[in-house]
């Protein structure tokens, strides 16, 4: 086969031509690769077979004389089975099939004036497409966006999308990283996907799986011993080879994913799934080099990098001249795990070190993180590191994500376990605190479908297996171990659990209460000089009581401050209230801007909670207090007679 003069990336096939295309693949455990054109996906399909030239360092590489759409597969040294391309770039019949070759320029982008998106000042909603929508797809997905842009959502988190075997799951278990799934759509539906969100002011982002390979569909084995470090232990599945003999292609093949996701789908950033397991001692983090060459693909666009981080690792968000990774920000599970036990009460297995107490909240406003090195004694180490000085939207706050959710005995939404009150409160928390707040599918309308662990990945022996696994995880809540409660939990690999995880959005009306909730407080964040300020030490707060709270924005000279007043217990006279935080400047009052407990939310209305006389905590509310001139003069002081 004839070599081509260059290529855009390392690996994959790429026309290079007018139905011309070059493959090239790492390999090698191989002494020759063929590259196996196939006039169809039909087993008896005729088949031409072109060997591949080797190359000085385990690479295969050639031209071919196809166009886009053409298939094709590879064959090492003769074999009988062909495999398909690693670095596919779409499966359209899923992982177990031939490779199909890709035309990136085919598709008209519109969002040439698109400039990308920061950090600061976002809403960001996590979806999952094959449950988004009744149809599961791209296509159908993109309809709603629009309801999303008005809402105030400015940007769109997608769960793994890498193809993976069956017809439904999560997509933490991708085997082709660089395949779109197929049962989602189209590689030019995706792009019209990201291209509509665009249009309306939306940024999208992926998260992507750089932890491990699903166990089934992956053929990587096949071509290289290399792609797995048996050096490290992890929970998804054997660690990636970053670091150890031949990872140079290793880490190749991943920064190229990154740069690919940024490059042809103009995705905005990244999600960096579970990175305390990417396990990598080089002297540059393979996360941080994902990310750095992301955003030199991106220039001039502005990409925003995300990472989920069990252990709490704040080095990720530190530049790298301080020993840092580059990314813009972490998920912050202890605000989660604080609010589900202020909301539910429930203080079993990772929430066991948790109270929900006033000053958890506050810790969070403040600083983020709330465990930055202490002794965490559910997992019998310290946890976390300090994180001092990192900006506020650098911490992910959400009540529900997709594992959240999930980790429930029947994937129950977060508002069926608590009161309607206090779940309005911890909303406006959540929705009005200076972190960046996330919003989970359907949670915006109190979606009353469940979100269950669902995968239709691999045979019966895995199937039962990973049906296994699931219910001992769960069996860590002494709540969910009991044997009534385990013979009733639902089955992964069981097409009705997916089914039923698909929201509807009739509830949108159903729930308006709900949904009103929603829309006025995040138009109340991107509205407000001081909720949308995200000031580094813009905050302050005190405790209460033992179930209230006050955090106050500070403006310069503080005639613009701001107070939000939680209480998730019952109804409380400050009386007396020896609190500065609660103090007015001369010359201004206290003045209701917005509660949680008003009757368009179903609550019992809103009443006065500052006056010159007292302070009154209405029960299970938040209420946001703004500055207004007095309406009447301060009272004096009456004088003591003393002695």
């Amino acid at each position: 086969m004839k070599r081509a003069t260059s290529r855009r990336y390392p690996i994959g096939a790429e026309l290079i031509g007018p139905n011309q295309a070059h493959f090239r693949i790492w390999a090698p455990k191989a002494q020759d690769v063929d590259l196996v054109l196939e006039e169809s996906a039909k087993k008896e399909a005729k088949r031409t077979f072109h060997p591949l030239e080797r190359e000085d360092n385990g690479y295969f590489s050639g031209v071919a004389n196809v166009g886009a759409g053409a298939l094709y597969r590879f064959r090492v040294n003769k074999a009988e089975h062909f495999h398909p391309d690693p670095a596919s770039r779409f499966q359209p019949h899923g992982p177990h099939g031939s490779s199909c070759v890709v035309d990136p320029t085919q598709f008209k982008w519109t969002d040439s004036k698109w400039r990308g998106v920061k950090m600061k000042g976002h809403v960001i909603y996590e979806m999952h497409i094959g449950t988004f929508t009744k149809e599961g797809t791209w296509q159908a997905a993109a309809e709603q966006l629009a309801e999303l842009a008005r809402i105030g959502v400015t940007v769109v988190e997608m769960m793994p999308i890498a193809d993976f075997p069956g017809n439904f799951g999560w997509g933490y278990d991708g085997v082709d990283l660089f395949a779109p799934f197929h049962l989602y759509g189209t590689p030019e539906d995706l792009r019209q996907f990201v291209d509509r969100a665009h249009s309306l002011g939306l940024a999208v982002i992926l998260d992507v799986v750089y932890n491990h390979f699903g166990p089934d569909g992956n053929y990587v084995r096949i071509f290289s011993d290399h792609y797995f470090n048996a050096r490290f232990e992890n929970d998804w599945g054997e660690s990636i080879n970053f670091d150890g003999p031949e990872s140079d292609p290793v880490r190749e093949f991943f920064i190229t994913n990154g740069r690919y996701w940024i490059d042809e789908f103009h995705f905005d950033g990244f999600r960096f799934d579970a990175t305390q397991e990417v396990k990598d001692e080089s002297d540059e983090y393979i996360i941080g080099a994902i990310g750095r060459a992301a955003r030199e693909t991106a220039r001039p666009r502005k990409i925003i990098l995300i990472a989920e981080n069990e252990r709490q690792e704040a080095k990720l968000i530190l530049p790298r001249e301080k020993g840092g990774d580059d990314l813009d920000a972490v998920w912050n599970d202890d605000f989660h795990h604080s609010a589900v036990v202020t909301l539910t009460g429930k203080r079993e297995a990772y929430y066991s070190d948790y109270l929900g107490t006033p000053q958890e909240f506050i810790s969070a406003a403040k600083y983020g993180y709330l465990f930055q090195g202490q002794p965490h004694f559910w997992q019998e180490a310290p946890r976390g590191s300090t994180a001092f000085g990192a900006r506020p939207e650098a911490f992910v706050a959400f009540i529900e994500n997709h594992d959240q959710v999930s980790n429930t005995a029947a994937g129950e939404r977060l508002r069926f376990q608590s009161s309607p009150g206090r779940y309005r409160a911890m909303t406006a928390l959540l929705l009005l605190g200076p972190w960046t707040p996330l919003l989970f599918q359907g949670e915006e309308f109190g979606a009353s479908t469940p979100f269950i662990f669902f995968t239709d990945v691999g045979d019966g022996p895995m199937r039962e297996a990973i049906r296994k696994g699931r219910f001992a995880f769960l069996a860590q809540f002494p709540s969910f171990a009991t044997k009534e409660v385990q013979e009733r939990l639902p089955v992964p690999s069981d097409p009705t659990v997916f089914v039923s995880s698909k929201l509807d959005f009739a509830e949108r009306q159903k729930n308006k209460e709900l949904y009103d909730l929603h829309v006025d407080l995040l138009r109340l964040r991107r509205e407000d000089s001081r909720f949308r300020e995200q000031k580094p030490s813009g905050v302050d707060g005190a405790v209460l009581g033992p179930a209230s709270f006050v955090l106050r924005y500070f403006s310069d000279g503080n005639t613009d401050d701001r107070l939000l007043v939680v209480n998730f217990g019952e109804n409380r006279e400050l009386n007396p209230a020896p609190e500065p935080l609660l103090a007015p400047p001369l010359g201004l009052e206290w003045e209701t801007l917005w509660s949680s407990e008003s009757a368009r939310y179903g609550g019992s209305g809103t009443a006065t909670v500052a006056t010159q006389e007292n302070w009154t905590l209405p029960a299970e509310a938040t209420v946001a207090l703004r500055l207004v001139p007095e309406k009447t003069p301060r009272r004096q002081p009456k004088p003591r007679k003393w002695g």
